[in-house]
């Protein structure tokens, strides 16, 4: 496979095995783009002569589209930023990354949080970019300014969401939200879990993932989305609900029957509790709490049960880094006497950018085809961010976003191959299969691995010097 430097203006991407959307079958393509990044022409046979990019034998095939990622930008860049995280998509495949709206300062809860972050973004965007508003107690009058001016949609907590500035609503609180979201349409999202009474046993080992994993429980999950099912049932169809990083598989019947009844619900869930279970964890290895937390293999192999059989709609990274000294990791050096508890630590798994590879990798041994990959981190997330009209596919009017990668070669995840500001991950030393070799953000290539040990006045480190993502606020296209 080979590209020419980045195009700036029209440009012809050719490949032998090239994959269009979930429907289609792997087979020769070219395709045609023009000056704006935008699809004009696909043209089923292989044309290398003049190409822009030849991807040869690899797989090309649409743009990841990661609907759930902190980029904690403005404010807490110590623990991310736009760069290194738009850096580390590009390097994954990731086309289009949709911010979360919270781990910023300010909390992306009013129109000018918005703007504040729209404007902290500009110049830094290796990859698009879009964001969440969220719902808060006493900003419901900000949600429909907040749409207008970009927002995709909101994310609520119903328990301590971790942080001060983004406080948990209760049902008097959600039901003024959804009242005003159901004048537009408006999506909410969910961090489903709530206050069951389940405590950490203060006799247990908090350094042992097992203490933490038992104040967590799945019914704190099941009590949160029977209440997101009622209400969903209560303002459907006019509030779309969604349950982001479903980790209970104890919760899937329920969320079958709101489905089987036609309620506008839709689920999520992450690449960690789709690779990763609490039988895995080593003592005082807190690079692996997040809430809702990891559960055992058992749980894991439901949860893949339910992204087969389309009960789990999408997956997605969930990208929620820190500081290493906030993860009270032995990594920051000298021992203190809060290391290794997971009790204490920061929660959330650090991940964007490789979770094409650990789905791929788990998900082929389990029946996962290419085009389940493309329904599932492509297709099904734009159109949950509202951008069906032109991401998630290879199609004419649909903006030339790609990623060329070889699913049969073997990689390891090494910490010098991760891109995000803080390398504390627990998937590092991992061997997977799936390696990225170019992407592709509108026509423009922003990573070639081609380019890694070649650096010129285009390239550095294998990313171009030219940053040519956008911030994305076009009008949400429809969901059901």
């Amino acid at each position: 496979m080979s590209s020419q430097d980045t195009p700036r203006g029209a440009a012809v991407f050719t490949g032998r095995r090239v994959l269009l959307d979930s429907q289609s079958t792997v087979g020769p393509a070219t395709i045609h783009v023009d000056a704006q990044g935008k699809i004009t022409r696909v043209t089923p046979d292989y044309t290398p002569q003049d190409a822009t990019l030849d991807a040869g034998d690899s797989l090309l095939m649409p743009g990841v589209v990661d609907g759930h990622v902190h980029i904690n930008q403005p404010g807490r860049t110590q623990w991310e930023g736009v760069v290194t995280a738009s850096h580390a998509a590009a390097a994954g495949g990731v086309t289009t990354i949709v911010d979360m709206p919270l781990n910023c300062i300010p909390s992306t809860v009013t129109v000018d949080a918005y703007a504040q972050k729209r404007e902290s973004f500009q110049q830094g965007m290796w990859v698009d970019v879009a964001t969440w508003g969220g719902v808060v107690p006493g900003n419901s009058a900000d949600l429909l300014p907040m749409l207008e001016a970009g927002a995709r949609g909101f994310k609520c907590f119903l328990c301590d969401s971790g942080v001060d500035e983004f406080p948990p609503v209760d049902e008097h609180q959600l039901r003024a939200a959804m009242t005003e979201l159901a004048k537009t349409g408006g999506l909410l999202m969910f961090h489903a879990e709530m206050d069951t009474g389940a405590t950490v046993d203060a006799t247990h080992d908090p350094t042992q993932y097992a203490t933490f994993l038992a104040s967590r429980p799945a019914a704190m999950e099941v009590k949160a989305i029977d209440l997101v099912i009622r209400l969903c049932r209560e303002f459907a169809p006019r509030v779309p609900c969604h349950i982001v990083h479903l980790s209970a598989a104890a919760a899937l019947p329920a969320i079958r029957a709101a489905k089987a009844e036609g309620l506008p619900l839709t689920v999520e869930t992450c690449f960690h509790y789709l690779t990763l279970s609490a039988e895995q964890v080593p003592g005082r290895s807190t690079e692996y709490k997040c809430c809702p937390p990891i559960r055992d293999q058992a749980n894991c192999d439901l949860l893949w049960d339910a992204v087969l059989d389309r009960t789990i709609d999408f997956v997605v990274s969930d990208h929620s880094p820190c500081t290493p000294d906030l993860k009270l990791h032995a990594c920051c050096g000298t021992a203190r006497p809060a290391e290794g508890d997971f009790v204490k630590a920061w929660g959330g798994i650090a991940s964007v950018g490789i979770g094409l590879p650990l789905l791929w990798t788990e998900g082929r041994a389990r029946g996962l085809t290419l085009q389940d990959v493309v329904r599932l981190v492509c297709e099904r997330t734009a159109r949950h961010a509202g951008l069906a009209d032109r991401k998630g596919r290879i199609a004419p009017g649909f903006d030339a976003d790609f990623v060329v990668w070889q699913p049969d070669e073997p990689l390891t995840i090494t910490a010098d191959k991760l891109h995000f500001r803080n390398k504390l991950t627990p998937y590092v030393e991992r061997s997977c299969v799936g390696m990225v070799h170019q992407t592709v953000v509108r026509g423009a290539v922003v990573y070639d691995t081609a380019k890694i040990n070649h650096p010129d006045d285009e390239w550095e480190n294998g990313f171009s010097r030219l940053p040519r993502g956008q911030w994305l606020d076009s009008p949400i296209t429809p969901r059901y």
